[in-house]
């Protein structure tokens, strides 16, 4: 980038409005950005960042727009609860505005979507319903009905409401508009998901640059609009049934297992000048891709949707523009095959360039200074000792964990014990009561002095020492822990069946 270039962007920025009456106001003006790299020579290529949405990804002006919708025609009153099927994004992005509008939510979601978006929804106080793999698209969808009609919840209905098209030809079709004017694009690429942004945006591009093609992309092993099959409805516009045609695909967000009633109002609408399929492999290895050589951080649906554009501009002719949705970001697919080849261990090459210095390697002894030989313990002040005793010993709490706040073996001693319904007492020796003259320092020294270990934490049950973190979860695996726990009468929930090494810190495997 010249120095002009980084000016220019730099007096852009400045004249942003930083301040937000809330979170909702940051909803769209999501940036154009232009492919350096992977555009073919003579072609420009844009992609439009959905991910910038607050909550990271395009389904945010959904579900601003259905609710908001509802809101104004009375058909969502205030404090009543909010449900929807999503595949995560648009649940996500419901989370969100429920949460700023003070409104519960509940949320259906196929169970094999990726965890972190249920993870999400759930941090953002939305309740998941998971439904089983099995029953695909239409299963969550059926849920969420249910689950309406049974408790008079306020259904957002994505798949054929109309506020969902409407949000995106108020917005996100104007601001295309506004960066390329009128006949200033020549190609639009999507993929179709609920229909929303295919329709809202496609109708007016029709209407206001009649010169730009509609593109549209879906998965190549699940060809429902190429397919010609027609997808049947309900008297509400909902699905009536899975469309024959679908496959188990890779594109979470992309092509559910039937057509959405705003899609099919698209197709009806002849709105579409060319339908791209592209497979799961292109789909990975373009948003790999777009991370690598442009730095741009998106999902699979997005390295699909890129993929599709970027098929679009080598067959285009020179000087035309592209514009590529990519719907979100890529961490909602940390547990997706998008990371299969990336570990959280170093590799053979990072090892390399950790031995080409001396010290903090894991592949040579500590550099660390040995302790004087003869040093002594030092001794525990008596009214350190007395506490100790009188804590391991207290009958109304005899399950005792010395531990430090945020300490992550702590952690996971206290999972454990979450996990299982082990009642204890935790004696946080570096939080703020303990801090005064040093007392949890004092504390600790008494601590090891009785134990003999210099490490935290230590469990105790009944006055009886169990050990650190790795003893105690061995004690619980091999039934030891179980077995002192019920000598002493401690109440806990014996059925549980956990594995307690689950609850180590996750970086401690072997690199």
């Amino acid at each position: 980038m010249s120095r002009r270039q980084a000016e220019a962007r730099e007096e852009r920025l400045a004249v942003l409005p930083r301040i937000c009456g809330s979170i909702l106001d940051t909803v769209g003006n999501t940036p154009v950005v232009r492919i350096n790299k992977l555009a073919p020579e003579g072609v420009e290529v844009y992609v439009k960042l959905e991910a910038f949405n607050p909550l990271g990804s395009v389904k945010d002006r959904l579900a601003l727009g259905i609710i908001e919708a509802a809101e104004r025609d009375g058909t969502l009153k205030p404090g009543q609860t909010v449900i929807e099927a999503t595949s995560g994004n648009t649940g996500i992005g419901l989370a969100m505005v429920c949460a700023h509008k003070g409104y519960p939510l509940v949320v259906t979601m196929a169970e094999n979507f990726s965890v972190e978006r249920r993870r999400l929804m759930r941090y953002l106080g939305a309740r998941v319903i998971l439904t089983p793999a099995a029953e695909k698209g239409s299963g969550m969808l059926n849920k969420a009905r249910e689950l309406a009609d049974k408790h008079g919840w306020f259904l957002c209905r994505q798949f054929e409401n109309e506020a969902n098209a409407d949000m995106h030809s108020r917005t996100t079709a104007m601001e295309i508009l506004a960066d390329f004017g009128e006949n200033g694009l020549d190609y639009w690429v999507t993929g179709f998901g609920t229909g929303g942004t295919l329709k809202g945006v496609a109708r007016v591009l029709k209407e206001k640059s009649p010169g730009t093609r509609i593109i549209a992309t879906e998965p190549d092993n699940s060809p429902l609009l190429g397919s010609g099959v027609t997808q049947s409805y309900r008297d509400d516009g909902s699905p009536a049934a899975s469309h024959p045609i679908f496959r188990p695909h890779l594109m979470q967000g992309w092509s559910p297992d039937f057509i959405p009633k705003l899609t099919n109002d698209v197709l009806e609408a002849q709105f579409i000048d060319r339908l791209v399929p592209i497979s799961g492999a292109d789909a990975l290895e373009y948003a790999r891709a777009l991370a690598r050589q442009e730095g741009i951080f998106c999902g699979i649906t997005a390295g699909a949707t890129f993929a599709a554009a970027l098929q679009v501009a080598r067959e285009a002719p020179k000087g035309s523009r592209i514009l590529a949705m990519l719907p979100d970001t890529g961490e909602r697919y940390l547990s997706t095959p998008l990371f299969d080849d990336i570990t959280d261990t170093m590799s053979d090459e990072e090892m390399e360039i950790s031995a080409s210095t001396p010290s903090y390697r894991f592949d040579a002894p500590s550099q660390a200074a040995p302790a004087a030989d003869g040093a002594a313990m030092p001794e525990p002040t008596e009214k350190a000792r007395d506490f100790v005793e009188q804590v391991i010993s207290d009958p109304d709490e005899p399950v005792v964990l010395f531990a430090l706040e945020w300490c992550e073996f702590c952690w996971s001693v206290r999972k454990l014990f979450a996990a299982a319904d082990v009642p204890f007492r935790s004696v946080d020796l570096d939080s703020v009561a303990y801090q005064e003259n040093n007392w949890g320092g004092d504390i600790r020294v008494a601590l090891r002095k009785k134990t003999g270990a210099p490490t935290i934490p230590q469990i105790f049950v009944g006055g009886e020492h169990v050990g650190g973190c790795t003893e105690t979860l061995d004690a619980f695996k091999d039934g030891h822990l179980q077995d002192l726990l019920k000598a002493k009468g401690v109440s806990f929930d014996a059925s549980k069946s956990v594995d307690p090494y689950e609850f180590f810190p996750k970086w401690l495997h072997p690199r």
